[in-house]
């Protein structure tokens, strides 16, 4: 995933972090380093759109993602945002290390889910409602015993998909309500700058345009869910002309599609950062 990073943008990063990226399969089972290559991929494709004349509109992060958002807006430091995602992925890995994660439901309204989880839910037995990822998307964080029963409740009502994810934490629920204590904390240390573009907010999908409410973003991530559907549709009032997807994967741009085909898409895990800067070029004029 890194090879064609800029070694001594690596180097810096492993400095900041005190954290060695392996760039392999074997290190990739490590949170620390998995969140730190996906930001370190994102941030360099950041600054080659940047150094070519490129400044985002709007930008949207889902979950890891928002650190990206910020950087990309100018809100904050490079050195910072490595430093605050190092810290996220130590926390996460050690808050819960068994017997809790994630699902995901597919094909139920987020009405539907939340009633099903509604009859599961105890205090012995917590699973919560979380990500909002399109209108029938939805994924529940909080103890695998009580994930399953919703899961199994989701299938036997018809939804089309129903399957545990490979977290292993109750990301985007309140039980990760320690890390985000912690993480507030530590933003509190940090200057933050108003985002120099439109920034969409994780938590309620609103957009949001001071510091101090990507700073609240940023910090309690972790608790509340990602209403990315809601973000979507709020970008879409702006009238964007193209979105571009940064690296890895294209999952966004193909939940983006299901909304609208009136955005032309640049997806940076399938074209070089010198192909993008030739789109936009052509279709920005």
């Amino acid at each position: 995933m890194l090879e064609d990073i800029d070694p001594d943008l690596k180097l810096k990063v492993e400095n900041w972090t005190g954290v060695k990226l392996t760039d392999s399969l074997e290190g990739y089972q490590d949170s620390q380093q998995i969140q730190l290559s996906i930001l370190l991929l994102q941030v360099s494709e950041v600054d080659q759109l940047k150094k070519m004349g490129w400044q985002p509109d709007l930008v949207a992060g889902h979950s890891l993602g928002v650190f990206g958002a910020a950087y990309a807006a100018n809100v904050i430091t490079k050195e910072d945002v490595f430093k605050l995602v190092s810290l996220r992925a130590k926390l996460m890995q050690s808050s819960y290390p068994e017997g809790y994660g994630m699902g995901v439901i597919v094909g139920l309204s987020r009405q539907e889910v939340a009633e099903m989880v509604k009859t599961i839910h105890t205090s012995e037995n917590p699973v919560y409602l979380s990500n909002q990822n399109s209108e029938l998307q939805n994924t529940l964080s909080g103890k695998l015993s009580a994930i399953k029963q919703v899961l199994n409740f989701a299938t036997k009502s018809g939804a089309t998909k129903a399957k545990l994810l490979r977290v292993p934490n109750p990301s985007h629920s309140p039980l990760m309500a320690k890390v985000a204590n912690k993480m507030s904390q530590e933003i509190t240390k940090l200057n933050f700058l108003d985002p120099d573009c439109i920034y969409l907010a994780n938590n309620n999908g609103h957009p949001v345009k001071k510091a101090e409410e990507v700073k609240y973003d940023l910090a309690n991530n972790l608790i509340h869910p990602v209403f990315w559907e809601t973000m979507i549709d709020v970008a879409l009032e702006y009238n964007p002309q193209i979105s571009i997807e940064f690296s890895p994967g294209n999952a966004f741009t193909r939940l983006l599609k299901m909304k609208t085909d009136q955005i032309a898409n640049i997806v940076l895990s399938e074209m070089s950062v010198s192909d993008a800067d030739f789109l936009l070029n052509k279709w920005k004029g």
